[in-house]
């Protein structure tokens, strides 16, 4: 909990820093748009949203800002960019927030952080990890939280390279962040461990991974490691057809988010081993 609403914290500072230019001072309230994919990954965003009101509710507690409480008006995008963009229309036009904060899904994030540019819009991302927010597609209205999807493969290779496994199979969602952590992957992996070899590749539809059939083509690859960037409920899937047909067995696994309390804890005694 405190780290979700640390970065509320963080929230409140952009909110000092960028109302001057939004011109809010004549409102009574700070009306601040969330947008999020609440339906699509509940297991994540239901704590994070939990954060973000304690942090909400602490801040109003406290005086709010500048003078004023802070009010938020949060809505759904169905894990979809096109619903993405048109409650952000809604927000502004409807609601008349301020400023826009939220974002889960890398492919949501980039629609956000377009839309941010089109709109002339503050946009923090609250949770997206692809590196185009700030590269490619970055703008001066749109910024990030949490480090980037090349930030955190590039974190993790030396610990595979220490592992001294050459045939490597892949997993990962098939979307940008999915594409762009096994991209990068290989890259710095290859750069280091010149002799690696990626044996198998199963890139699988985001929310709707065919577990035993994925399970069953790393292991018929026979591979000595693998890389795996699944999440959320396709993680949980993963994770257990794979502890049932002996995956797991003897071989090593790098995750890309495995680790985090919100993947790991409801896999309770299911994760494997290291």
């Amino acid at each position: 909990m405190t780290t979700r609403a640390g970065w509320m914290s963080r929230l409140t500072i952009s909110t000092v820093l960028s109302l001057a230019a939004l011109g809010a001072s004549a409102q009574q309230t700070i009306k601040i748009g969330e947008i999020n994919s609440y339906k699509a990954q509940p297991a994540f965003l239901g704590p994070y949203k939990n954060g973000w009101n304690l942090a909400l509710e602490q801040v109003n507690a406290a005086g709010g800002v500048l003078g004023k409480q802070l009010e938020v008006v949060s809505r759904d995008d169905n894990g979809n960019p096109g619903d993405t963009i048109r409650v952000a229309q809604e927000l502004i036009a409807r609601e008349q927030v301020q400023l826009l904060f939220g974002g889960f899904l890398s492919n949501t994030g980039l629609a956000l952080t377009d839309f941010a540019k089109q709109k002339k819009i503050f946009f923090l991302a609250a949770e997206p990890l692809t590196d185009k927010i700030v590269w490619a597609d970055g703008n001066k209205y749109t910024y990030r939280l949490r480090p980037s999807t090349y930030m955190q493969v590039a974190m993790l290779v030396p610990e595979a390279v220490k592992l001294k496994k050459k045939r490597w199979a892949l997993v990962y969602p098939n979307y940008e962040y999915g594409q762009s952590a096994v991209a990068t992957f290989k890259k710095l992996l290859t750069a280091a461990q010149p002799d690696v070899q990626f044996v198998a590749e199963q890139a699988t539809p985001l929310g709707s991974v065919d577990a035993g059939a994925v399970s069953q083509a790393i292991a018929d690859a026979k591979p000595d490691a693998i890389f795996n960037v699944l999440f959320g409920a396709d993680l949980g899937k993963f994770v257990r057809e794979g502890n049932t047909r002996g995956l797991f067995k003897d071989r090593s696994v790098v995750s890309l988010l495995t680790g985090e309390p919100d993947y790991l804890d409801p896999l309770g005694a299911e994760a494997p081993s290291g």
